[in-house]
């Protein structure tokens, strides 16, 4: 005796979808993984002042490394995963791993008095411009004729 099962199109779109979403979801994690090795940043100009902030939520302090040389500003830092026992991970969102991001400064800074405060996960850089690179304000004076 044969059974016949009746086609639903509908089940099988579903399947379909079900599987291009694990295959997108496996690809977007590889390329996401890759393309989160470096550091968002924000930076903001002041007349005597950069300001240079990032997230780096998870970070220890003592593993934050910044640097000048040249001109160029380099941020790393390692943030570790802490494993839990006992368990399978089901979503995993937060990223891991070491980052770093370095940027050419548009003018030059003055090092002997930059600034980092790390607070509530947010490192804030304040780098003064060097007092060459500030602007001036230039007197204008008058000549008289006598």
């Amino acid at each position: 005796m044969t059974t016949i099962v009746r086609w639903n199109p509908f089940r099988e779109m579903a399947a379909m979808q079900s599987a291009m979403d694990r295959i997108f979801d496996e690809t977007w994690r590889t390329v996401r993984g890759n393309a989160d090795s470096t550091l968002a940043l924000d930076v903001h100009e002041t007349d005597s002042n950069y300001i240079v902030q990032t997230a780096l939520p998870g970070a220890n302090p003592d593993n934050i490394h910044v640097s000048i040389h040249d001109g160029v500003l380099t941020i790393s830092t390692e943030i570790n995963q802490t494993p839990v026992e006992n368990s399978r991970t089901l979503i995993q969102e937060r990223i891991y791993g070491k980052f770093t991001r370095s940027l050419r400064l548009p003018q030059m800074v003055d090092l002997d008095n930059v600034n980092a405060a790390f607070e509530n996960g947010v490192l804030t850089l304040t780098l003064p411009k060097s007092p060459e690179a500030q602007p001036r304000q230039i007197p204008v004076r008058t000549q008289s004729h006598s």
